[in-house]
């Protein structure tokens, strides 16, 4: 199965090769790659703490464990590697990283210079990316891996007849930190006990960012008398949907749109959804009197988890896409209702919140109007289930206290 496994490596590497001459998400790809060694092999020879995440999503979550980490050790170097370009672009020059970069591709030798460049004493996977020989070249180098934030769920391969292969990767793992009960009943049934129910990291995160209150002075002049709707992540088809109720109700709402993605061609296509005039852009705004316009588009990337502090209702895209919504949890922390499509149940909040009546879903535009109509004119309601998404945040902070409580003895022993 190994060799199927290599060939898949060096296929997709092709493939993502041929994407970047059209696809500059993938072109990034592999220039990012490209000489990776090269870039790193004169770092001084020390040893390190190893950071993983799969995109910017994974970092955020993983962020409260790294802080607390380098609260703890601060001479401590920290390594920090990304597989997405939605990552590593974006925090490239974080502060939390000595040396952040690109995961190189999954290969034995990648693996081996990789451990040998950057002397990991522990490595930490966040969430998800299971990768063979990264896994294993640790195991044998005796560097302890631990995965946290781990979610399981049935339909994965590693809980397949035919995903031996998979389960192998999984016992390559010191430890893994899993969000959920279900991921401890799983693990378990495939002879994996070394785990603990730790929660998951994002809600630190999220709760942190909810002390950092930024002042956005241009809301207050955009909104005046007006009640905010906050937009985050949108999609073109969450857009399509919010455009009619929007404007029908543009006498006592206001709305803020943060698209998932800000490229021009995205941005005209929201514009054009709403009457001339009403619309005006962030990156447009300089000394303009805004209070005239009826929806604001954030062009820019790092705004949206303060704009929700401003919201009094507030909207999370992503859930008419194959990958699911965006995060949820940034709003509720801030203590608001908040509403997405219909693609939700592989993130284990967004249940949650729709369970205690705090989120609200919805498959058809009438649904969605309805919804709507109900959080906007009853504002005991609307009220009740913001209290109930700050209320559900607060329960569920400490996972990272419970991460660095399993680890804390092995770092010391190791300074």
């Amino acid at each position: 199965m190994l060799i199927f496994y290599n060939i898949g490596i060096h296929f997709f590497f092709l493939l993502a090769a041929i994407a970047a001459l059209f696809n500059n998400k993938a072109k990034l790809w592999i220039q990012g790659r490209k000489n990776w060694k090269n870039k790193w092999k004169d770092i001084p020879q020390e040893k390190t703490i190893w950071f993983h995440f799969a995109s910017l999503g994974e970092f955020e979550q993983g962020k409260p464990l790294i802080e607390k980490i380098k609260q703890l050790f601060p001479s401590k170097k920290i390594v920090i590697t990304f597989f997405s370009p939605s990552g590593y672009e974006i925090r490239k020059n974080s502060p939390l990283g000595d040396y952040i970069l690109y995961l190189p591709l999954d290969t034995r030798k990648n693996a081996r210079d990789f451990l040998k460049i950057f002397n990991p004493e522990i490595a930490f996977f966040n969430k998800y990316e299971y990768w063979y020989h990264f896994f294993k070249e640790a195991k044998q180098a005796n560097v302890p891996l631990y995965v946290t934030s781990a979610i399981f769920r049935t339909n994965q391969i590693f809980f397949k007849s035919y995903g031996s292969f998979n389960r192998r990767i999984l016992s390559f793992v010191t430890h893994f930190f899993v969000q959920n009960k279900q991921s401890e009943e799983l693990l378990h049934s495939i002879g994996l006990n070394n785990y603990s129910l730790a929660g998951d990291t994002r809600f630190d995160s999220v709760n942190n960012l909810s002390k950092k209150i930024k002042d956005l002075p241009f809301i207050n002049q955009f909104r005046q008398n007006h009640k905010l709707f906050v937009i985050g992540s949108s999609w073109p088809e969450d857009e399509n949907n919010l455009a009619p109720w929007i404007i029908k109700n543009s006498d006592s709402w206001k709305a803020v749109f943060a698209p998932h993605e800000i490229k021009e061609e995205k941005i005209q296509n929201l514009i054009k959804l709403f009457p001339e005039g009403q619309v005006i852009r962030h990156s447009q705004i300089g000394d303009k009197d805004i209070s005239r316009y009826k929806v604001l588009i954030i062009d820019n990337i790092g705004m949206l988890s303060t704009l929700y502090n401003e919201a009094d209702l507030t909207y999370i895209g992503g859930g008419f896409n194959k990958s699911g919504i965006h995060n949820t949890l940034e709003a509720a922390a801030w203590g608001k209702a908040v509403i997405f499509g219909p693609n939700y149940q592989k993130f284990q909040e967004a249940k949650d919140l729709v369970s205690i009546g705090a989120g609200f879903s919805y498959n058809t535009s009438v649904e969605l109007y309805d919804i709507l109509d109900k959080l906007t004119s009853d504002t005991n309601f609307r009220n009740e289930a913001a209290r109930k998404s700050k209320v559900y945040v607060q329960e569920n902070v400490g996972a990272t206290a419970i991460i660095i409580n399993k680890i804390y003895g092995i770092l010391l022993l190791k300074e």
